[in-house]
């Protein structure tokens, strides 16, 4: 006998709901000690070194690699290997993160013993305030009593994303003291749809403009347009500033007697431009909102470069 649709989907509300509830009571227990693991990973000159064994191991990597990529220098260190060479990694200059649900499992006994013989900071999460790992850290991180979504409780499940979610609050509060931007952000990621949402517009542009003066013949325009492949040319003044821009529009509006004008004639004024430093995920909405193809960079009114919505595809910045 099979369970129908709807009861599959009344399971899936049930454990999420009961995950959110322990998610609500983690947010209403927080207490100074968070606040003392905030400061103590502050204070450390090293890395945070994050352990656990089973799933609060697994919970323990994605922590450290979100601390990582979000300005906090982190490592995960495998209990069971840390006994066997490993806790050479940890030092002196340190803060361990060890998570236990129990706080007794006792693969953890020789990392925390290092941290205790070599007075590294010691932050502690647990579900139990009396457990050896509680009463040998120097920052105690109690987890709330609340029920696992398996039903039996004996499965890992909100315990775990009670975990992961202090985990979270730890890198954000940490990101947030140090005023971690995206521009950070994109050094830590610099492949990937999330590194290209967050490439600049300098990563992108080219620096081999087509460029004409104001006084230059159509004629010679045209080849400068044909030449560079852009479908456009940038118009400067005297100064070297960019006045204008001719594209294709400007063409069709002047084609009667097209080759008798000259570059200022036909350009359109005050073109749309951008700076390099500014996402290039902003060029593409300047470029859909204006219904072009093609942007100049410029730096004060000089013109430093040039990107196409096609160099934006590439990248996969849309």
């Amino acid at each position: 006998m099979t369970s129908s649709t709807t009861d599959f989907r009344a399971t899936a509300s049930r454990v999420i709901e009961i995950e959110a509830e322990g998610l609500r009571t983690l947010a209403a227990t927080l207490d100074e000690n968070f606040t003392r693991a905030v400061e103590t990973i502050l204070q450390a000159r090293g890395r945070v070194i994050v352990s656990g064994m089973g799933k609060s191991g697994h919970i323990g990597r994605k922590i450290a690699a979100t601390l990582a990529s979000t300005g906090t220098p982190a490592q995960f260190v495998h209990p069971a290997e840390a006994s066997h060479g490993d806790l050479g990694m940890v030092t002196r200059d340190d803060v361990a993160l060890v998570l236990s649900n129990s706080g007794e499992t006792p693969e953890l006994s020789d990392i925390i013993a290092h941290t205790r013989r070599f007075r590294i900071p010691l932050i502690g999460v647990a579900s139990r305030p009396g457990s050896t790992l509680l009463t040998q850290s120097d920052v105690a991180i109690v987890l709330p009593q609340a029920a696992e979504a398996c039903g039996t409780g004996v499965v890992p499940t909100t315990s775990t994303t009670m975990t992961l979610a202090l985990g979270d609050a730890l890198a954000v509060a940490l990101m947030e003291h140090r005023e971690f931007t995206p521009e950070h952000f994109r050094t830590f990621h610099p492949g990937g749809k999330l590194g290209a949402r967050l490439a600049k517009v300098a990563d992108l542009m080219h620096e081999d403009m087509p460029l004409v003066a104001e006084d230059t013949p159509m004629s010679e325009a045209l080849l400068r347009i044909s030449q560079k492949g852009f479908g456009v040319v940038g118009v400067t003044d005297a100064d070297g500033a960019l006045s204008g821009v001719i594209t294709d529009g400007d063409l069709r509006r002047h084609m009667e007697g097209l080759l008798s004008h000259t570059a200022a004639e036909v350009m359109t004024r005050n073109p749309r431009t951008i700076t390099a430093d500014q996402l290039a995920e902003a060029a593409v909405a300047v470029m859909n909102e204006r219904k072009i193809t093609c942007l100049f960079v410029v730096e004060g009114n000089r013109p430093r470069g040039i990107l196409h919505i096609h160099d934006c595809l590439r990248a996969g910045v849309v």
